[in-house]
């Protein structure tokens, strides 16, 4: 057996909205938390889990002792091709031997319209067809329970296997030879074969049947998806296959959204700067369903509205914490897991997020802004009310309070707290909007009252977070650092595009933020020394600033050329960039990087009426 090479982030997903898998280019599935995105990482290998003693009913030991993932091997395997079908999270690898022979692994997970609503089944769909002369294959299931702990207990059916913890099982059910798959045996594949993996019941009708139906169900609905969405006119694979990856980021259910799929992918090589993103931040969801909504796919931005009007209705005082399970449980302490080695071995590997008990008072700013829109939206089946209005008036109250206190701020230090100019800008913001909110609804003296402390909070920044030596905003009151949050001011509406202090800060962060082409968060030392990659949104920020001033236009435009081609070969982006080696690091996929796509390609596109 050889060894398989290390992992990396040329990885595909699929998902419907319940859960996601990570495939990479030799269709090995290796991540997929069941039964939802949160959970417990039943194909694990992506993290490096090594097992010893008996794998798929075989004793292991040595070089192949590796377990959680689901693969689909050629031998004698030479090369691969990837690509999702058209408009789609459907996708198609092809796997050829050194002979040319080559197979076709079709993955997705189901989702379509069934009795009036979204079937979306914890389940996994793979299809497997001989495309050029006789190859031989192995199938190799490995599923681990508790994040690479337990190994299943294995039994076996005609037609299926069953993988049993005390606290969990699942199933395979398949027209491929069961003793192939469970003994991990070589065989020539002559026909197509169907694999359904996933929660441990019986199907209903034959697996060729069911995966045939369910694979032109699915492929109707995301082309159904992404013909309604309101694409510019370049550059729209980019954008279309970015709106597909944030729907699958969300968890349909309860209407959150994932910062990332996975966790503990670190930032940059053994910086230990490994967090778990698998659950809801406030403030990247407002960004994610800005996007969106700016998209026209309404539905997304309509579910997590429903996500934090059950947020804001638990908050009695309007206090905020800045992140969330997807079903609004407080099960979040930050754990280390020992029984998985880490991303390339470079662990840990943590379970839960210690943010969630940080004060990051940007939260306020975040809620208000992404609720604002069921005021303004008339395309909403649930448009804002006054009782919601008045519960986000205990937001404002809480902004008020906090705009001008120490927080953990945007980037979520872990060992100090400062007033970050962000925080107090988002704070801004919450003001800022409810008085909109309240002239839209006839509130005259609400919307008056709600002004003045925006007005106020506007003035104190001026005069706290602008340093004229530098001709700057800078990242905390009265600093001298700067951070590529200051560059979203403009986009929040704080400061215009040709104001001189805010051309000014954007020269500060090309001065002190800018490796080459890309932006790194900050240039200061945080809790693990000096940042080593650049931020991948940061530069997306950079792009929309340059593309707000009329005469670097162009050049906003190169330089979202460039960060086209940092994507993998499927179109994705992670949390991070390396300046040098252009490598991905950081969380995969990374909402907030395919945000930045998506809102820098809306405002560098040229308008459909020039192209003709």
């Amino acid at each position: 057996m050889k060894k398989t090479p290390l992992p990396d982030l040329n990885l595909a997903i699929i998902g419907n909205c319940t859960q996601a898998a990570l495939i990479d280019r030799r269709s090995r599935i290796a991540w997929c938390c069941m039964p939802r995105l949160d959970g417990d990482p039943v194909f694990c290998s992506l993290l490096n889990s090594r097992v010893s003693g008996k794998v798929g009913g075989k004793s292991k030991g040595g070089p192949d002792d590796e377990a959680g993932f689901f693969e689909i091997a050629v031998e004698d395997f030479a090369h691969s091709e990837q690509h999702y079908r058209p408009n789609t999270a459907v996708l198609a690898t092809t796997l050829y031997d050194s002979q040319g022979q080559a197979v076709e692994v079709v993955d997705f997970a189901p989702r379509f319209r069934q009795f009036g609503r979204t079937h979306r089944p914890a389940t996994l769909i793979r299809r497997v067809v001989p495309l050029l002369g006789n190859p031989r294959i192995r199938i190799r299931l490995r599923p681990r329970f508790g994040y690479g702990e337990i190994e299943p207990t294995v039994t076996r059916g005609s037609n299926h296997m069953r993988f049993a913890s005390p606290d969990a099982a699942r199933r395979l059910t398949t027209d491929a030879p069961i003793s192939y798959i469970s003994e991990e045996t070589l065989f020539v594949l002559e026909t197509p074969l169907h694999l359904v993996f996933g929660d441990d019941e019986s199907l209903t009708a034959p697996v060729a049947e069911t995966v045939r139906t369910f694979l032109e169900e699915t492929e109707a609905y995301w082309r159904e998806f992404t013909r309604y969405l309101a694409l510019p006119f370049e550059w729209q694979d980019a954008v279309i296959r970015a709106a597909i990856t944030l729907k699958l980021c969300s968890f349909e259910e309860t209407g959150a959204i994932v910062a990332a799929l996975t966790t503990s992918i670190p930032e940059s090589p053994h910086s230990e700067r490994n967090w778990d993103y698998r659950y809801c931040w406030l403030r990247d969801s407002y960004f994610v369903v800005h996007a969106l909504n700016r998209l026209g796919a309404t539905k997304t931005m309509e579910d997590y509205l429903h996500y934090i009007t059950n947020i804001v209705a638990d908050s009695e005082d309007g206090y905020l914490k800045p992140l969330f399970s997807l079903t609004l449980h407080n099960d979040m302490d930050e754990r280390l897991c020992g029984h998985l080695t880490g991303y390339r071995g470079m662990g840990p590997v943590r379970v839960g997020n210690a943010a969630h008990s940080q004060v990051q008072n940007d939260s306020y700013g975040a809620v208000v802004l992404a609720s604002a829109q069921a005021f303004f939206d008339n395309r909403l089946e649930r448009p804002g009310t006054l009782r919601l209005f008045e519960r986000l008036e205990l937001l404002g109250e809480q902004a008020v309070k906090a705009w001008n206190t120490p927080d953990a701020g945007l980037w979520e230090l872990r060992t100090r707290e400062r007033v970050h100019t962000f925080s107090a800008v988002m704070c801004w913001a919450a003001c800022d909007r409810l008085a909109k909110i309240a002239r839209r609804l006839g509130l005259a003296d609400r919307a008056e009252r709600w002004m003045g402390d925006a007005d106020r909070i506007r003035a104190a920044i001026m005069k706290k977070a602008f340093d004229t030596e530098q001709n700057s905003f800078v990242e905390s009151f009265g600093g001298k650092d700067i951070d590529a949050a200051l560059l979203l001011i403009h986009e929040l509406g704080f400061i215009a595009a040709d104001d001189p202090r805010f051309v000014g800060t954007v020269a500060a962060v090309e001065k002190w933020l800018k490796r080459g082409n890309l932006i790194y968060r900050y240039h200061a030392a945080d809790d693990f020394g000096e940042p080593e990659v650049a931020f991948t949104i940061c530069t997306f920020w950079y792009i929309d600033a340059l593309a707000a001033m009329e005469d670097r236009r162009e050049e906003a435009r190169a330089l979202f050329e460039q960060m086209l081609s940092m994507r993998n070969h499927v179109g994705l982006l992670s949390e991070d960039v390396d300046p040098t080696t252009n490598e991905l690091w950081g969380n995969f996929p990374q909402t907030y990087s395919m945000v930045g796509l998506i809102n820098s390609a809306m405002k560098l596109s040229k308008a459909w009426e020039e192209a003709f």
